[in-house]
């Protein structure tokens, strides 16, 4: 009988734990992170770098000298310290408005991330005394080639890229290659657009 009690008792414990375990349960949900959130913030992180050029401002017209028209060499290029950890810098610079739908006219790569900038007229050679390597533009050439709108006015997006790793990369790399290369090794990225119109 004395056991009996005793089993009845344990089992009485037993439900009023279960159920107050329920409770807490139902009451105080464990929070869940749905993937929309995920995609939403994914590279919410990502630093930018300011990233200027002393021949034009951001959004403003490119002088003919960096053109077709003109001299055809590359313009100066200025920008801050990238973000701790950075290894290389890339720089890829393209025309959205062209024909085809989108024209390269520079990409070059393994920047040193010490360097702060580019000076007029980079050398189009494989490895430019300036620094890093440079890649195939639109052309299917080495190194920079000018706006060259064949109407109206087109914009042309600098855009400079801070990497966790150094390339080392051999000569010529498209802009394609570059970009899959860089996949997920991206620490910061900076901006800058210009604007071109043959005759102006």
């Amino acid at each position: 009988m004395k056991n009996m009690l005793v089993s009845l008792l344990i089992g009485i414990v037993a439900v009023v734990a279960l159920g107050c375990g329920v409770n807490d349960r139902i009451s105080s949900p464990t929070p869940t992170l749905s993937l929309p959130a995920v995609i939403a913030t994914e590279g919410a992180g990502q630093e930018a770098i300011s990233f200027v050029s002393t021949a034009f401002a951001d959004g403003e017209s490119i002088p003919v000298n960096y053109t077709c028209d003109g001299e055809n060499v590359s313009p100066p290029l200025e920008w801050g310290q990238p973000p701790e950890g950075t290894q290389s810098l890339a720089l890829i610079v393209d025309d959205p408005d062209a024909p085809s739908g989108e024209f390269v006219h520079w990409v070059i790569y393994d920047l040193p991330p010490t360097l702060r900038g580019l000076p007029e007229g980079v050398s189009t050679d494989e490895r430019p005394s300036q620094g890093g390597t440079n890649g195939k533009n639109g052309a299917n050439v080495m190194g920079y080639t000018g706006p060259c709108p064949p109407s109206g006015a087109h914009r042309y997006f600098f855009r400079l890229y801070a990497i966790d790793y150094r390339l080392d990369a051999s000569p010529g790399l498209s802009k394609s290659q570059l970009l899959q290369a860089m996949a997920g090794d991206i620490l910061a990225q900076g901006e800058l657009i210009g604007v071109y119109s043959r005759g102006n």
